[in-house]
């Protein structure tokens, strides 16, 4: 049908949750966007009984019921990313993990026929584009391949530049939809709780804090001991740094802000804080960022591509891990075969810093968990466990003991090296383990 305006086929696109929903029939392969579109997961989760063996590609970041087991026959999910709400669905092996890192996640599309993609996104601009807000990951991608794209309306979802943004003529089904009672800034962008920081946090940021210099271009992951590097005030006597990342943790709108981010002396995007992902500040800082030129969202086939990480010189990756060996493996996504999480970006800063001239990575680790009574410094990896980022690209682990250089080092040294910063109630028996394993 040939619309004369975008208005008037905006206007003739406009649908309720129920009726939009209805392209999705048994057997179907859905996919959901992160955040997932509230009121059209809703409508879908009440076809249980209805419709049978639908895929469902995501899924988490809000408390729909659908996870539950009376839901197993309607729905069987695809997870790429542990959060909360699925760890029981994934503990209990009724779902699937999607192995896929965010930047090879572009390809994803092309490999299934996607039968619905459900998708927030913010009102029409006065030239018929909608906003993905505060993420854009694959989301374009997904638009251009799926055979139903079905987007819900949220007024306010923020606008940022960059390449964050489809026509409306791209999409099948408008919901208009605007939740109440969110308040913005009690969320991380994967809809964690925010909580304060302990003694650990603040040591370990300090030390990091330490390790960037003026002119550095910064990666920080979202999630664990590595955000608060951006909000503990380590960062504020810095010297004209770069953003080039996957996620934007908050506090690194109000370093844009005061001048000490101002990305001169980036060699791509100079002046500009790119990220694939700008959710989970405060409302300030969202405000702040909204149609702010200062700020770029991208593609993650962007963003996230090692390539092009590391033409910016000087890249300091931040992340956060859950468990190191000795041999400087380093596990971001799972405790043996119990998936915590997932890669992420993780890997490709890894290899983007690798590649930078002047590059480095950190990862950013407390020294035991569960109250103390288990090492995550540990001398092998429990079997299945996922390795986030291999020991030939490792290069400084940091805990609240302080900091581990790896890179360059002998399997020996990384040994030593890791034994030293680990807590000292395990340091004995580590270094026994490390005589056993490297030693004559």
């Amino acid at each position: 049908m040939a619309f004369e305006t975008w208005q008037e086929e905006y206007k003739q696109k406009i649908t309720t949750p129920e009726e939009a929903i209805k392209v999705i029939q048994s057997g179907s392969y859905v996919v959901l966007s992160q955040p997932e579109p509230l009121a059209l997961c809703l409508a879908l989760s009440s076809r249980i009984g209805e419709i049978s063996g639908v895929k469902v590609h995501g899924g988490g970041g809000r408390d729909i019921p659908w996870f539950d087991p009376v839901f197993d026959e309607t729905f069987q999910f695809e997870i790429p990313y542990v959060l909360p709400l699925v760890r029981d669905l994934m503990d209990q092996k009724r779902g699937d993990f999607q192995v896929v890192g965010l930047y090879a996640s572009a390809d994803v599309p092309f490999m299934k026929p996607i039968d619905a993609y459900l998708i927030q996104v913010g009102a029409p601009d006065e030239h018929g584009f909608c906003s993905f807000g505060a993420s854009c990951w694959n989301k374009k991608e997904l638009c251009r391949t799926a055979k139903n794209v079905l987007a819900e309306v949220n007024k306010n979802v923020v606008r940022t530049y960059g390449d964050n943004h489809i026509h409306v003529s791209e999409i099948d089904y408008f919901v208009e939809h605007t939740p109440t009672g969110v308040t913005p800034g009690g969320t991380d962008l994967l809809g964690r709780r925010v909580t304060g920081p302990g003694e650990l946090e603040k040591t370990v940021a300090g030390y990091i804090g330490e390790l960037v210099k003026d002119g550095d271009c910064l990666e920080i992951g979202v999630g664990g001991t590595a955000e608060w590097v951006a909000r503990l005030g380590v960062l504020d006597n810095k010297v004209d740094l770069g953003w080039h990342s996957e996620n934007t943790p908050r506090g690194i709108a109000t370093l844009v802000k005061n001048g000490v981010m101002n990305g001169k002396r980036k060699k791509i995007n100079v002046g500009k804080a790119v990220a694939t992902a700008v959710g989970g500040g405060t409302k300030e800082e969202m405000d702040f960022i909204n149609m702010n030129p200062l700020f770029e969202v991208y593609p993650s086939s962007y963003a996230l591509n090692p390539k092009v990480i590391s033409e910016n010189d000087n890249v300091v990756a931040i992340n956060s891990a859950i468990m190191i060996d000795l041999t400087g493996q380093i596990s971001a996504e799972s405790i043996g075969t119990k998936m915590m999480s997932g890669a992420g970006g993780q890997t490709s800063f890894a290899i983007g810093a690798y590649l930078s001239k002047g590059g480095r990575a950190i990862s950013a680790i407390a020294s035991t968990a569960q109250g103390g009574k288990i090492s995550r410094i540990v001398p092998q990896l429990d079997p299945g466990t996922v390795v986030s980022t291999p020991r030939t690209l490792a290069d400084t682990i940091v805990t609240e003991y302080g900091v581990a250089k790896l890179k360059g080092k002998t399997q020996r040294e990384r040994a030593l090296e890791l034994i030293g910063v680990a807590h000292p109630d395990f340091r004995s028996e580590l270094e026994k383990a490390a005589r056993k394993l490297y030693w004559p």
